[in-house]
């Protein structure tokens, strides 16, 4: 299985291709990584092959604030400059610059 390099970066903020939320990037996986009960929950005609990178959002719509798991082929950039205000931003994320969060904490 061939793995493509991730084309969004920690701290990035993203949009869904296809549905109204955006989130910041926190962790990529270089391909899924999640359960197959949760890929099987996707409708056949809108399931993402799984060799591709997928990435794991704090995400925000305009009713509420969560975790999400998409693939780089549902994703772009966010360039509205705009915060996210994802209540657990702080604890992983500095300030706001250039488009990107600032990294706080270490990760393995």
């Amino acid at each position: 299985m061939k793995h493509k390099r991730a084309k969004y970066h920690l701290g990035q903020i993203v949009r869904h291709r296809k549905h109204p939320f955006r989130g910041v990037v926190f962790d990529v996986d270089a391909m899924f990584s999640n359960s197959q009960d949760w890929y099987d929950a996707i409708p056949e005609d809108s399931r993402p092959e799984k060799d591709q990178p997928f990435y794991h959002l704090l995400a925000e719509n305009d009713q509420s604030y969560y975790v999400a798991y998409v693939s780089e082929q549902n994703l772009v950039p966010d360039d509205t400059g705009e915060p996210v205000d994802h209540p657990d931003l702080p604890e992983l994320f500095g300030d706001l610059r250039d488009g990107y969060y600032a990294l706080q904490v270490q990760l393995n």
